[in-house]
């Protein structure tokens, strides 16, 4: 597997663990971004995870993951999702 399609698919994993959170709970852990590790396919990737926006409404999450190699790592592969409040 190809550099960038083992980003994308780490990128699809964290995505879906973090959209399943409540808004509450994004808010109580993204106050500060977070940057963390994670193996896929023996190759170690690193994640960021950013709250973009924080309205009454809804909030907009940013992901982001790469493998730390460059100049590859510049141009992470990322997205973003929002979590309206139920």
């Amino acid at each position: 597997m190809k550099r960038r399609e083992r980003w994308h698919k780490v990128l699809q994993t964290e995505v879906a663990r973090w959209s399943n959170k409540s808004c509450d709970q994004l808010r109580a852990e993204l106050k500060d971004s977070k940057e963390y590790e994670v193996v896929f396919e023996s190759v170690i990737h690193q994640v960021e995870v950013e709250l973009l926006e924080n309205t009454a409404a809804y909030v907009h999450v940013s992901v982001a993951v790469d493998d730390g190699t460059l100049p590859a790592s510049i141009c992470p592969a990322s997205t973003s999702f929002i979590r309206k409040d139920a």
